[in-house]
């Protein structure tokens, strides 16, 4: 009887131990899925802020400065740090931005990225 509770026990924590190694790869697959998605997403911020460059020195620099830091002279504020929500009211309120208007959503946020980086 004592050798039969033995086998039982020893089988039972064989079974526990298991039960904690396929948690733990679940844990470590999650922990690689994760991370995965952070990558993909800061190649995407990446890929954004670029073309949001692109677009800031094709259609916004010549009025706003190489900085963004504005223009007194062409009473141009500063634009650092302007969310897309902020250029989208812009463009669709002011006659100086109407040549803007034509810009995409996707546009719009990637200029965005682009000008939260110089803040």
């Amino acid at each position: 009887m004592l050798a039969r509770s033995v086998l039982h026990a020893k089988g039972v924590a064989r079974h526990h131990h298991q039960g904690k190694e396929k948690n733990m790869k679940k844990v470590i697959s999650g922990i690689a899925v994760v991370a995965m998605l952070c990558l993909v997403g800061s190649v995407s911020r990446a890929d954004d802020t670029a073309n949001g460059e692109k677009t800031f020195k094709a259609k916004c620099a010549a009025c706003h400065g190489p900085d963004a830091a504005g223009k007194p002279a062409m009473k141009s504020p500063s634009i650092k740090g302007k969310t897309a929500e902020d250029i989208q009211k812009a463009i669709s309120t002011s006659p100086k931005h109407a040549s803007l208007k034509s810009l995409t959503a996707d546009q719009v946020n990637e200029l965005a990225a682009y000008l939260a980086t110089l803040k």
